[in-house]
């Protein structure tokens, strides 16, 4: 079974995808200007890296679409503008506080009622409670896997990671997320988003790969 990862050609892809620290976390590597149909021939998982070009995701939209249809799991990470070109994808923005951490006992509202689920095996709650990028509104049939409260800003349903199983016609699965750890990660700050997306390599690694 094979893991790819969609490239967007910043020096922060090409870090965590090329890099020593990464680089074996991935079966094959796909620029995303380049994308075809066949590259996706025998891909089990599919990580589109976070904040590659809206534009050019949208033009792959018609690939994506079937890769889910034919039972495929694509992992849409944050800042790509998914809800213009992901099935299913609701995001309204909110305001991102990156400094919430400076003030000591502040609750950045962070919930994970979906702590019982697989990729929380290998992903600690502290590892997804930094700063976010808008709020996703999972729609029938997905996993909320963390939300923000209310009182934060979350609204009823705000959500920044779930889980979509059975999508187009029951056969594919999105997980999606406002979260962009490769760009932290590449860039070499926020420790938090390394130890998120090392355990989310961890379960790609253990759920796509091990088989």
């Amino acid at each position: 079974m094979t893991v790819a990862v969609l490239d967007g050609g910043s020096y922060y892809h090409h870090d965590v995808i090329y890099g020593d620290r990464f680089r074996h976390r991935f079966d094959r590597a796909i620029y995303a200007p380049d994308l075809v149909e066949d590259d996706l021939e025998g891909v089990s998982a599919l990580i589109v890296a976070d904040r590659i070009s809206p534009t050019v995701l949208r033009a792959k939209r018609r690939i994506f679409h079937r890769y889910l249809a034919g039972g495929g799991t694509l992992i849409v990470l944050g800042e790509n503008q998914a809800q213009t070109w992901a099935p299913g994808v609701k995001w309204t923005f909110v305001p991102t506080n990156f400094w919430w951490w400076l003030d000591r006992g502040t609750d950045p509202g962070h919930r994970v009622p979906g702590l019982d689920h697989e990729i929380f095996q290998h992903v600690t709650s502290k590892d997804v409670i930094w700063h976010f990028h808008g709020l996703l509104h999972p729609p029938a049939g997905a996993i909320p896997l963390v939300t923000i409260a209310p009182e934060a800003g979350g609204g009823p349903d705000g959500s920044i990671l779930y889980d979509h199983p059975g999508i187009a016609s029951g056969k594919g699965r999105m997980i999606v997320t406002t979260l962009d750890p490769f760009y932290h990660t590449g860039s070499y700050f926020m420790p938090a988003a390394a130890r998120f997306l090392n355990g989310l390599l961890d379960w790609t690694d253990a759920t796509f790969r091990a088989r």
